[in-house]
């Protein structure tokens, strides 16, 4: 068939689609047909005739013979024949003939299916025999395997596995024939088999064998296993990876006289973003500054649809853990070809920012450009070095780089105490490991100006690149915080008034507001608590096509620009960029705009996985720096309740542990959702969250990351020994009244829905 930029018949399109069942959406059929331009309008127009008269049905934006099954199918599995074979029938079938035979072939290592099984299959379709169709297993649907991460606990006919989730009480016994021969205490995945029963324990099979659960640097393993982490690079991508050479300057702008210097952590993997700055001469802008902020071109070496875009597309971003990185790039891209290392010319896509003397942005350029930067520092040097004690390595760039660089980030404070975003100060632990992997110290991670300085360009070259391809009428990813939802709104008016404060309602939330209630708190005791609280108040920032704005930065458009090495989303505006200013054909494609709401979702869930693996971690850390002081004393306050206890956060290590409501005195306690309180039926003793608390370390789990505690007093009081003593005095809380209010608010739900 030839291929021209010509408008294809109807029957070559049916004809095209068949011989091509797994690759039938619009952008395949304009690509086999070499269709371009305005001829697409056209294909689209005819497709859609050809749904119309019921020749093809679209499915997420594919197109397919109704009278053929799509690739991957859900299917119903029948009862076995007489010949013992196992059909299963079709549940999506639109074709007006019979609906076709399907032969289901199962492999070894396929869970077992039984009659009724619904199962989501790959099918391929056969000539000459007495059936159309044969169907490997993807997975069951509706009955999709549980995973279960665990140690292996060998017995003669068999063994356990004893997972290692917290809060996962029950074991799994595993058949004899199903142990891939692991051995006892190794950890393992496995699934389960066969529905649960109610009596006894639940059934599963080993699908895998991770290695020994004690070793110290297993900890970062689990959570990569345990979350789905893909760690290993295809063999195509690190080819693809090798096979790069350092970009040319070509057409680049030459910024290599520019003193651009990086500031990152003193155990930065890569440095992908760096700084310049310098009073601007403009008199018009008497007090302004000129901000640059270069960005490593990861565009370049990763293009649209290659195997290296697959798989950082996948990935989503790299993840961080205390011990190691799994890093979205291979190596040779992340840490050599698209860092921004001292001395050595790099592309990067970089913006111009022109500041005002209130540090509000009047203008900005950007440009693909090639930059040499003259040293790679850290932020605690850095910060040395402003304070009066520079370093031989900071003496040379006070006066040229980095007094520049503080003199602009002054300015920008000014521009953001008028933005007023959500100030939280929330302590980051910082985990310090031995050479073999053992925890050292847990100490909490210091902010200093230089972290601020950095964070706040980063902040300004993001908007900028918002504003810049809105400006382009270009598709983007912004960066999306919504604001509270009411009924988190009025959680954390409780704690509020719980602890004294006021937050004001009945008015457009604000995040001024916030930090005024926060302002209120701080130098309390409770200061901590409503930094929590609140925080637990927002919404989960996501990405998406649209703008909704972000709220907790107080502004209007954002987008993630600065960080391509570790982050998808910023790899998608880079190529808007390059596609917007015609900088070459490594931009955004059409496949890129045409998925970018999958993408959008698919990243944002990535990046979900990343946070969860990365505490997960840390919480397995903390609970192994711990196991050396069970039975010491701590103290920490309360900032959770449950039905099952009350969880604290501990002052030294900022641990969270759990005090199990079975552990607490002779009786029983009352759990309130509303007030989120436990009270004691005999004693009326009140656990509520913001009370401070003493402890005794009970148990540490590290293969768990589980901290179990023993309440030893609350507000300095010892706690009563059960119903014998005299009924303790409650502390302020009034559970009756905010149950009140919350019948109250289901009340008017229910009128609106009516």
């Amino acid at each position: 068939m030839k291929m021209t930029n010509t408008l294809p018949t109807k029957d070559q399109i049916l004809e095209w689609i068949a011989d091509n069942p797994g690759s039938s959406a619009k952008r395949d059929i304009a690509k086999a047909f070499g269709i371009k331009g305005a001829v697409r309008i056209e294909l689209k127009r005819l497709l859609k005739e050809l749904e119309a008269e019921g020749q093809l049905e679209r499915r997420r934006k594919s197109y397919r013979d109704p009278e053929k099954l799509p690739p991957v199918t859900i299917l119903s599995i029948l009862p076995p024949d007489r010949s013992g074979d196992q059909f299963a029938r079709p549940l999506e079938w639109q074709g007006e003939s019979p609906e076709p035979r399907v032969l289901f072939m199962p492999r070894k290592a396929d869970a077992p299916v039984a009659e009724g099984d619904r199962i989501l299959a790959r099918v391929i379709e056969v000539r000459g025999e007495d059936y159309q169709y044969e169907a490997r297993l993807i997975r069951k649907i509706g009955q999709n395997p549980h995973k279960i991460l665990g140690i292996f606990r060998k017995e003669t006919e068999g063994g356990r596995i004893v997972p290692i989730e917290k809060g996962a009480e029950k074991e799994w016994r595993v058949a004899k024939d199903a142990t891939q021969g692991a051995k006892d205490g190794e950890l393992v995945e496995a699934e389960q088999v066969g529905p649960k029963d109610r009596l006894g324990l639940p059934k599963a099979r080993i699908i895998e064998r991770v290695g020994d659960p004690s070793a110290p640097k297993a900890v970062s393993l689990i959570a990569i296993h345990q979350h789905g982490i893909p760690d290993e690079f295809p063999d195509e991508a690190i080819d693809e990876a090798d096979k790069a050479k350092p970009a040319p300057l070509g057409d680049r702008e030459d910024l290599r006289h520019l003193p651009f210097v990086t500031i990152d952590p003193s155990d930065a993997r890569d440095h992908d973003d760096a700084c310049f700055a310098h009073a601007d001469t403009d008199p018009k802008n008497e007090g302004g500054h000129i901000v640059w902020v270069a960005i490593a071109d990861v565009a370049h070496f990763v293009t649209p649809q290659s195997a290296l875009d697959r798989e950082a597309r996948r990935r989503g971003n790299s993840t961080y853990f205390p011990d190691r990185v799994v890093p979205m790039l291979p190596d040779r891209l992340s840490g050599d070809l698209c860092s921004l290392h001292e001395g050595v010319p790099r592309p990067v896509i970089a913006a111009w920012m022109k500041l005002d003397a209130k540090g509000q942005k009047i203008g900005h350029r950007f440009t693909r450009a090639m930059i040499k930067s003259v040293a790679s520092l850290n932020y605690g040097e850095v910060q040395e070095a402003r304070d009066g004690h520079p370093n031989d390595r900071c003496a040379d760039l006070m006066e040229e780089v980095i007094d520049p660089l503080y003199e602009a980030y002054e300015a920008t404070k000014k521009a953001r105490a008028m933005r007023q975003p959500l100030d939280l100060d929330l302590p980051e632990r910082k985990i310090e490991l031995s050479e073999d992997g053992h925890v050292t110290s847990i100490a909490i991670r210091e902010r200093l100006d230089a972290h601020r300085l950095i964070e706040e360009f980063m902040i300004l070259a993001n908007v900028a690149a918002a504003e810049e391809l809105t400006r382009m009428r270009r598709p983007l990813l912004f960066r999306v915080h919504e604001e509270p939802s009411p009924l988190k709104l009025d959680a954390l008016r409780e704690v509020a008034e719980a602890s004294g404060f006021t937050l004001a309602k009945g008015q457009v939330l604000k995040t001024s507001h916030l930090n005024r209630l926060l302002a209120q708190a701080e130098g309390t005791e409770f200061d901590e608590l409503l930094n929590i609280t609140t925080l637990r108040s927002m919404t989960q920032a996501y990405y998406h096509p649209e703008n909704f704005g972000h709220f907790g930065l107080a502004l209007r458009s954002y987008a993630h620009f600065t960080s391509p090495i570790r982050r998808y989303s910023d790899l998608v505006v880079h190529r808007a960029l390059i596609s917007g200013h015609g900088w070459g054909k490594d931009g955004l494609s059409a496949q890129d705009i045409e998925t970018l709401e999958e993408t959008a979702e698919h990243i944002s869930e990535t990046e979900r996985r990343s946070m969860t693996a990365e505490r997960d971690t840390t919480d397995r850390y903390v609970a192994a720096y711990l196991t050396d002081r069970v039975g010491s004393e701590f103290t920490g306050r309360i900032n959770g309740v449950a039905r099952f206890g009350a969880f604290v956060k501990l002052d030294e290590t900022g641990a969270d542990g759990l005090i199990p409501i079975r552990s607490i005195g002779r009786e029983f306690f009352h759990f309130d959702p509303h007030s989120q309180t436990l009270m004691g039926a005999d004693t009326g003793t009140v656990i509520g969250i913001g009370q401070r608390v003493t402890v005794r370390l009970a148990e540490a789990v590290p293969v768990t990351g589980g901290v179990m505690l023993e309440l030893l007093s609350i507000e300095g009081r010892d706690m009563p020994g059960g119903a014998s003593k005299k009924r303790g005095r409650p502390v302020r809380r009034k559970p009756g009244k905010a149950k009140a209010k919350a019948e109250k608010g289901k009340r008017k739900v229910s009128r609106s829905r009516r």
